[in-house]
């Protein structure tokens, strides 16, 4: 109940912050950068398991399928992206404190090489694999769930690989990803 109520304070103030600014639309960007909002899915209204593989940025194999039995986190972003640049402390820090209880994942779009993608994930120190997909047709897999041109966006997988959460846009807080993880697992 606690962890409801700050939710959704953080989401209303996150609501008037970006009311007051320029972090939605795609002016000469060619992405949308969504509001932060976390959007739970309750349990008996999650769909079928999501099916996603591909290859990382090393050319290994990574199969969504694989990590069930726990909850997954799927990041989609991009280099180039500046909120991507802004969240990923965040998500790393996420991923420490939830270890070996739910499991992480980048998706990498719109990056036209994987160098610049291993360069970031170099740089920002990602403890996690990032599938590519340069063409973002992995994101059909999330379809009806996320706007494809909006980057960064997070969904969060219950155990069973079905859609828990989302959020479109930058992850408000390392709490919040946390929280989301933990109503995954009810």
């Amino acid at each position: 109940m606690r962890a409801t109520v700050v939710r959704l304070l953080l989401a209303a103030c996150l609501l008037l912050v970006t009311g007051c600014s320029s972090l939605s639309g795609t002016g000469d960007k060619g992405y949308i950068t969504g509001e932060g909002v976390p959007t739970e899915v309750k349990a008996v209204d999650r769909g079928s398991p999501v099916e996603l593989t591909g290859t990382d940025l090393d050319g290994e194999a990574v199969d969504l399928a694989d990590l069930r039995g726990k909850p997954v986190v799927v990041n989609v972003w991009w280099s180039q992206c500046p909120p991507c640049r802004v969240e990923q402390p965040d998500l790393n820090e996420a991923a420490a404190e939830l270890g070996d209880r739910a499991a992480f994942v980048g998706l990498n779009i719109r990056d036209s090489s994987a160098d610049p993608a291993r360069s970031y994930v170099r740089g920002f120190d990602v403890p996690y694999p990032s599938i590519y997909s340069p063409d973002g047709s992995a994101l059909l897999a999330f379809a009806g769930t996320l706007n494809p041109r909006s980057i960064p966006s997070t969904v969060v997988l219950d155990a069973e690989g079905r859609i828990a959460a989302s959020v479109q846009g930058r992850v408000p807080t390392p709490t919040t990803l946390v929280d989301l993880v933990e109503g995954a697992e009810k």
